[in-house]
């Protein structure tokens, strides 16, 4: 009994730090700060919808002249190289993998 009460802990705990982690996430789109909800939306289905790597890599850098151009327009800067993204091959990043201890 006292295996299924940690357990319940430990999913009850996984979960909250998930959403908490999700709540945390920056948003990666480029010149996120200068668009509505609605915008940074319409970004995230279209990327969604292209097919091809080839695709996204254009719609991204229509996007990112974009941004540059209304950061001018309204006064600000904006860095020259859009941020990484970070959903794509990531992996586990840096650390000790599987935890100390683990043996396959």
């Amino acid at each position: 009994m006292k295996r299924l009460s940690t357990l319940a802990c430990a999913l009850v705990m996984g979960l909250a730090f998930n959403a908490h982690a999700a709540d945390a996430a920056p948003d990666v789109v480029y010149g996120s700060e200068l668009m509505s909800a609605q915008e940074r939306h319409d970004y995230h289905v279209k990327m969604r919808s292209l097919k091809t790597v080839e695709e996204r890599e254009a719609f991204r850098l229509e996007h990112h002249k974009l941004m540059q151009e209304r950061a001018a327009a309204q006064g600000k800067t904006l860095p020259e190289v859009p941020p990484l993204d970070k959903g794509r091959g990531s992996g586990m990043g840096p650390g000790g993998g599987m935890g100390p201890g683990y043996k396959r």
